[in-house]
């Protein structure tokens, strides 16, 4: 490794250096002088004598999560689908010292940013697959709220109360909803740094939070990271057009983007005992939310 990595995301730097090597030895590929890109959920490295990208999940990740997700990629590539491709090469994921550890294809990236207005076709190309031939897990973003909760331990508990009200009453709200859209393949986490240039194209990547549910979900979170990341109105806009229909013209997109952006939040307060600097933001996001502030800018963590 060429850059030094502080404990970041659950890896200190000794315990990522051993994991890598022992992976790459077993994939026949060199790790030395390998490059950090990044160090929060997962650590994703950039091999220097191949074109490769190696992702290593923490300690304790299921394998067979990793494995689903390995499946999936690859009934995307036979269809020939837009999405980072793996590594060919060894089984995967390769499994070191409890760290689920994949391959996948490096693709150089230009110097212009990612637009939503790009994800848009591969969004909704993704949203058209039939189902596929294995079962995809139901999106539930609820329950993914409350399993952060049951576990933050950097917030004082007035905070955690009041995200645990928050969801019980949008909980409530959710039922009540009547989708526009067909159930579809989710991407669960669509946002511009889950989509890459491959030459002119844009193809999706990071397809962890793969799923099955409605289409509005992806949607919404797109318009979030517009809204609250900096890229603006316009940015969605692109990108709604594009798509070819607007969420945010539907009368269940508040609930949504109220759980969404709740999910974001906890699961950045469940992550920030072990990711330095992020619990500042949490809580001036949580600031936001007890103020109604939807316009508040967020910093990326």
């Amino acid at each position: 490794m060429t850059a030094p990595l502080p404990r970041h995301g659950g890896f200190a730097e000794s315990e990522l250096r051993h994991v890598l090597e022992r992976a790459c030895e077993t994939a026949g590929l060199d790790g030395t002088g390998a490059v950090l890109l990044r160090g929060h959920t997962n650590a994703v490295v950039r091999l220097a004598h191949a074109p490769v990208v190696v992702k290593i999940a923490r300690r304790g990740s299921h394998p067979a999560g990793v494995e689903r997700t390995v499946r999936f990629v690859r009934w995307l590539m036979e269809r020939d689908f837009p999405t980072v491709p793996l590594y060919p090469g060894p089984d995967q994921p390769v499994v070191i010292d409890g760290h689920p550890v994949t391959f996948w294809t490096y693709l150089p990236q230009p110097d212009k940013p990612m637009t939503a207005g790009r994800i848009a076709g591969p969004l909704r190309a993704l949203h058209r697959l039939p189902a596929p031939p294995f079962r995809l897990r139901p999106l539930d973003n609820v329950s993914a709220i409350r399993a952060s909760l049951a576990v933050i331990t950097s917030l004082p508990q007035e905070s955690v109360r009041f995200l645990s009200r928050r969801v019980d009453r949008l909980e409530k709200q959710l039922t009540d909803l009547t989708y526009e859209l067909p159930e579809a393949v989710l991407q669960g986490d669509p946002q511009h740094r889950n989509a890459l240039y491959d030459g002119d194209r844009a193809v999706l990547c990071d397809w962890d939070t793969v799923a099955w549910g409605q289409p509005e979900w992806d949607l919404t979170t797109i318009e979030i990271h517009c809204r609250r990341f900096g890229h603006g109105t316009e940015h969605y806009e692109q990108f709604a057009r594009a798509y070819g229909y607007d969420v945010t013209g539907w009368s269940g997109y508040p609930v949504l983007r109220d759980i969404r952006e709740l999910r974001m939040v906890t699961t950045n307060a469940r992550k920030a005992a072990h990711t330095p600097g992020s619990l500042a933001e949490v809580e001036r996001r949580i600031v936001g939310l007890r103020g109604s502030d939807s316009q508040l800018r967020w910093s990326i963590l």
